[in-house]
């Protein structure tokens, strides 16, 4: 009876060994599958991040565009009301009236008009962008934009080598011409 029981002992070892195995083939298996829900859980992350800058899409071109008018009209426009203050500062009504503007120097002149222009700028800026026809339009004109494709670095390289030897080319051969037309001019009304 003592060997049943060792074989009886030795079955019971080798079974708790395959549960040993089983349970930790399957605490591999779950280790993987966090794993890969972890992976997942990061890619969903990383993609929610892009969304909003994907959200944007032809609107940043239309913002740019809207800060890029105001930057070149606040520029325009304090520079004109500048040339108007130093106008108006050199009239003898002006002189009178307003003695204090005319006081005022160069540079304190041109920060002061600048300030207005920006001002300006920025509130025509504001209410062109809110305006729905406006709007309509540059989005319209940005979404058309993003469907532009263009050219890579080997395409715009090959074109530009393509132009200038084609104007070398049309210039050699005008100029040849020239001058065999005048020769022939030369010979026919020359003598």
């Amino acid at each position: 009876m003592a060997t049943e029981d060792e074989k009886d002992d030795k079955e019971t070892t080798e079974a708790d060994a395959s549960d040993d195995t089983s349970s930790s083939a399957s605490s591999d298996e779950s280790a993987i599958e966090k794993a890969e829900a972890s992976e997942r859980e990061s890619e969903e992350e990383a993609e929610d991040d892009a969304e909003p800058a994907a959200q944007l899409g032809a609107t940043r071109y239309v913002m740019a565009g809207f800060f890029a008018a105001s930057i070149a009209i606040a520029y325009v426009l304090g520079r004109t009301l500048a040339a108007i203050w130093a106008r108006l500062s050199e009239a003898r009504w002006f002189q009178t009236n307003m003695a204090a503007l005319t006081r005022v120097g160069e540079e304190e002149r041109a920060e002061i008009t600048t300030l207005i222009g920006a001002i300006i700028a920025i509130g025509g800026a504001v209410y062109a962008y809110r305006r729905s026809d406006v709007r309509q339009w540059t989005d319209d004109v940005a979404s058309e934009l993003s469907k532009v494709s263009w050219p890579d670095k080997g395409e715009v390289t090959t074109s530009t080598v393509i132009v200038i030897v084609c104007s070398a080319f049309a210039t050699v051969y005008l100029a040849l011409l020239d001058r065999f037309w005048g020769f022939v001019t030369n010979l026919v009304y020359g003598s």
